[in-house]
């Protein structure tokens, strides 16, 4: 069961990896936007979080206060790439604070992840 919950794991941070890398490129290649990998990886972050949340074939009790603090992470990046390919569409532009954030706030969950124990 550990090695379940270690293949989940791994997913969990490929779906880090993949928005924050969607993320870097966009900021390298100078566009700014929102693409749609940044949202796969958030899914795919998001689905494998939750089912790291699940108590199953642990000894040790999770941190709660972990969890729901990513959680609320989770949900803030979500909105924030949802606000941003609205108004990516409406302008064909991304406001610079909402690129940054998403940024910012991807690099910070992935630091609670492997820093917070």
């Amino acid at each position: 069961m550990e090695i379940l919950r270690h293949v989940v794991l791994f997913i969990h941070l490929i779906g880090f990896a993949v928005l924050f890398g969607a993320w870097a490129v966009e900021l390298f290649n100078g566009r700014r936007g929102i693409t749609r990998l940044m949202s796969y990886g958030l899914l795919i972050a998001g689905v494998a979080g939750l089912a790291l949340a699940a108590p199953w074939g642990i000894e040790y009790d999770l941190n709660y206060a972990k969890i729901g603090t990513k959680l609320v992470i989770l949900v803030a990046i979500g909105a924030l790439l949802g606000i941003g390919s609205g108004r990516q569409r409406k302008s064909g532009a991304v406001p610079p604070a909402i690129f940054w954030l998403i940024g910012i706030l991807t690099a910070a969950n992935a630091a609670i992840a492997t820093i917070w124990r």
